[in-house]
């Protein structure tokens, strides 16, 4: 359900924008009868083309799931899928609808900044995505860039963070003579899981399409764990983790005569799942819930009339809704029920202008509304606009470029109660290089210097009786340099080599952490620490090909040291919290005549869960292995996908989040129908 007036408004909004659009762009294709199957396969084999150099030519490091990989790892959600990027932290808190966040290079999830079809997904409350909302079933490329895309046309947003993830969703694309088709699917095993889908796709003139995909998601949650209260070991089953979601997108897609192309996205997710607490002092039974609504539509316009100038039109609404309920704390008008709202609007407008063949310019503006409102008392009802202008050049020779930008932030917030966190206005630059040293393409060299810097949040602000209205920003500085490898090889039965690595220094200053006051039951937000974070990345992919049988494998390593450098504090050099010095993943593939046999392998090193490096906050490390078998065959329009999954294969029990126990062994099976 929709909880207020602005959110009903919102999706009135998208219905009259799909109804006006459709009746601007049907009377003008409608008669158009030129068959452009032809154009439409070119492009798309000039796009695959193009994504290609960009992985091997970008200047920052560029990590990738798509196609064939997302569909054969043993995931889910896009939480499950990023495990296997190097670098990678993720916070897990267990079971299929446990919170799920990504932490990029220890630099914090609020310096991750997480894209859906080019547009940020943003949460001014606590600046986290929670990524086990997103389904793989409508995701077609996940891309993770470290310190920022290289691409000059886009949102001064894209500037505006220390790493960037984009989620990109199916684009439509018809066969010779193909008006529609339409997916359906259900997955189902271990812990009660039910989870059906279905996507439908219409092709409404030559140049217009539109898709529906719809799921549902239903978990007890209820798995085995091993629990050790110190002296003996007992097994439990895991309380309170159960799920229930449904998640709707639709789209409108037009690519114009000139090239252009216009998007109009709508998501509606709706939730209800229990809260999994920590398990400590033999405490087993957690009974506080949580509610989600989310909705957002999201419109993009990119016009390439003209070869020297592009421009790109972005703008967004969004509405969510939390609801927690925690009947353990109760008070004269019963137990506590916080509900929060938040909504946003956004806009942004791109332009590129390519001078000549070696020189390009841009010039990016964003500008967006945030409030958050809250049925708690003493609440100070925050209010943000933000402005962001993004100003680019990128000189390009024939071996070597170098790409660099300012970006200017302007920040003004303003409370109903209580004193705002102020203006802040900040001016940020990033200088990127990639060189080619000799005549083949294959090896490529890499360097970048970014300085970013994060707000704090509303809640590291205004909390009631926790947040810090004197915080002062989190500053960053980034420094990258690396080599990429990449080379087809025609004539063996190595059909294809690629290796990446990168060694990376980042510096954050001002960090903003919560530490406990005089009280021990009250803690409060401080600008405390500095932290030094040092690394190394390493990515090696290989294809072969053995008659009728191809292989594929996929391999990242991070070493990384990222220390606590408060001269004043007691844990001055030792490693920060849940970072790792040590983790790695593997994934193995092999296909012949319809069948698929995928084998994935993560590993997380052990690492402390409080900021002391002492024994009581140890916490072990852990690996997984997941194997799964597919099997997909034709028979007339059907096109039929069998999956039967194996995950946690040797029955580990491991904690991601210290005493947030994970499944062990568990088991999914899938049935997928394409109707072309």
């Amino acid at each position: 359900m929709i909880k207020n007036k602005s959110a009903f408004l919102g999706i009135g909004c998208f219905y009259f924008a799909i109804s006006l659009c459709l009746g601007m762009l049907w009377p003008s294709y409608s008669f158009a009868q030129i068959d452009t199957v032809k154009a439409k396969q070119l492009d798309e084999v000039q796009i695959k083309a193009k994504r290609l150099n960009q992985l091997l030519s970008s200047p920052t490091p560029v990590q990738l799931l798509g196609g064939d990989d997302l569909k054969r790892i043993n995931s889910l959600s896009v939480a499950d899928a990023v495990r296997y990027f190097s670098g990678v932290q993720l916070k897990d808190y267990g079971g299929v609808g446990g919170l799920k966040t990504i932490n990029v290079r220890s630099m914090g999830s609020n310096h991750t900044a997480v894209f859906y079809d080019g547009i940020q997904l943003g949460n001014a409350q606590n600046g986290q995505i929670d990524l086990g909302r997103y389904a793989l079933s409508n995701i077609e490329e996940i891309a993770l860039y470290s310190g920022q895309n290289s691409e000059l046309l886009q949102p001064a947003r894209s500037f505006a963070a220390a790493s960037a993830l984009y989620l990109r969703t199916p684009t439509p694309r018809f066969k010779a003579g193909q008006p529609q088709y339409f997916n359906v699917g259900v997955k189902t095993g271990s812990f009660g899981l039910i989870d059906p889908m279905f996507s439908y796709t219409q092709k409404l003139t030559e140049r217009l399409s539109f898709n529906v995909n719809a799921e549902l998601l239903n978990a007890n949650g209820k798995y085995k764990y091993r629990y050790t209260n110190g002296v003996y070991d007992t097994t439990v089953v895991r309380q309170n983790s159960d799920v229930f979601s449904k998640r709707i997108a639709a789209g409108v897609f037009a690519e114009l005569p000139d090239s252009s192309r216009f998007q109009l996205k709508l998501y509606h997710y709706n939730s209800e799942r229990g809260v999994p607490g920590a398990i400590v002092s033999n405490k087993f039974d957690f009974n506080q819930r949580q509610w989600d609504d989310n909705f957002f539509v999201q419109t993009s316009y990119q016009n390439r009339n003209s070869k020297k100038y592009q421009f790109l039109i972005n703008a967004k609404y969004a509405y969510d809704f939390t609801r927690y309920l925690d009947p353990a704390i109760q008070s004269l008008a019963g137990a506590s029920d916080n509900r929060y709202t938040q909504e946003e609007a956004y806009f942004s407008i791109a332009n590129q202008y390519t001078v000549n063949s070696f020189w390009t310019l841009s010039l990016s503006g964003d500008y967006s509304y945030q409030q958050l409102n809250a049925n708690l008392k003493y609440f100070a009802y925050p209010v943000r606009n933000t402005g962001l202008v993004a100003l680019a050049s990128n000189f390009k020779w024939k071996r070597f470029s170098l790409q660099g930008n300012v970006l200017a932030t302007f920040v003004k917030e303003s409370v109903q109660y209580y004193a705002s966190a102020g203006n802040k206005t900040e001016y940020t630059p990033t200088v990127l290089s990639a060189w080619q040293p000799f005549e083949s393409p294959s090896f490529r060299l890499r360097a970048f210097y970014k300085s970013i810097f994060r707000m704090a949040t509303f809640n590291d602000l205004y909390y009631t009786f926790l947040g810090n209205s004197n915080l002062r920003p989190e500053y960053t500085k980034q420094y990258n340099i690396g080599f990429t490898f990449e080379k087809d090889y025609q004539t063996s039965r190595l059909v294809h080599f690629s290796f990446q690595t990168d060694v990376y220094d980042n510096e954050v200053r001002d960090k903003i952490v919560a530490v406990p006051t005089l009280n021990l039951f009250g803690w409060t937000m401080l600008n405390l620490d500095k932290v030094t974070i040092r690394g190394v990345e390493a990515n090696l992919q290989t294809s072969w090909r053995f008659g009728k049988v191809f292989l594929r494998s996929k391999m990242g390593y991070t070493y990384e040291r990222a220390l606590d450098m408060t001269k004043t504090g007691f844990t001055y050099r030792q490693q920060i919290p849940y970072i790792p010095m040590h983790s790695g993943s593997l994934i193995l593939g092999a296909d012949r005549k319809g069948f698929g046999l995928n084998y994935s392998f993560i590993y997380t090193g052990e690492r402390y869960s409080q900021k002391a490096n002492i024994p009581v906050n140890y916490v072990p490390s852990w690996y997984t292995h997941d194997v799964a078998i597919h099997k997909g065959f034709t028979r007339g329009k059907l096109s039929y996908q069998l999956s039967a999954e194996v995950n946690n294969l040797l029955n580990q029990y491991y904690d991601v989040v210290l005493n947030y126990p994970m499944p062990g062994r568990n088991f999914r099976l899938g049935l997928s129908i394409k109707f072309n």
